[in-house]
């Protein structure tokens, strides 16, 4: 396939950022990079332009590190409490995942949302106690958050599972009284 080269006058995932020259397939430049003004063509005019570009890049990159390090003061001063469903065995009946996590945090920002591909856990948490959790907010930048997970249900779940057995057996004692009133006489 025939390929053309163009520079970049923004940011696009997978391909670049602005000021980048990158090869693509001249089709993706003709039909929708260069139409949408995504990308300019290669040539000595646009080639004295790429300064321009650099300082937008430099001053976006700037913009997204200054950012990225005040949401980090303010994400390692949170820490969050979250309640784990256990059964009366202390075994827990979910897990919390680094969605919970990013809701948890936006609730705690007042609406700052956290991409929860950026939380960086192991494996799910499904052990209550204290947790260190750490957010890669830029590739030079990150922040660690202490999640205290507690135990929550175990006597409510005890409870709840001797009701449920005093249930089964007033139905099953009703089940056999209905089965003694439906039994054919026994003939003489």
């Amino acid at each position: 396939m025939p390929t053309t080269e163009v520079i970049l006058t923004e940011q696009i995932h997978n391909l670049g950022v602005e000021a980048d020259i990158v090869k693509v397939k001249t089709g993706f430049a003709r039909n929708f990079l260069l139409p949408s003004g995504k990308a300019l063509e290669v040539t000595p005019a646009t080639l004295r332009r790429i300064n321009i570009l650099k300082a937008k890049r430099a001053e976006r990159e700037a913009k997204e590190l200054n950012d990225s390090q005040e949401l980090a003061r303010k994400i390692n001063k949170v820490k969050i409490e979250m309640e784990l469903e256990t059964g009366e065995t202390g075994k827990s009946f979910g897990s919390i995942t680094a969605a919970d996590i990013a809701e948890k945090l936006k609730a705690a920002l007042g609406g700052i949302e956290i991409d929860r591909h950026k939380i960086h856990i192991d494996r799910p948490i499904k052990e209550s106690g204290k947790h260190e959790v750490v957010i890669k907010l830029h590739h030079d930048i990150t922040a660690t958050i202490e999640i205290t997970v507690s135990a929550k249900g175990a006597a409510e779940a005890a409870a709840a599972a001797e009701q449920a057995d005093e249930e089964r057996k007033e139905a099953g004692g009703y089940k056999a009284k209905a089965k003694a009133k439906h039994k054919a006489p026994a003939k003489e």
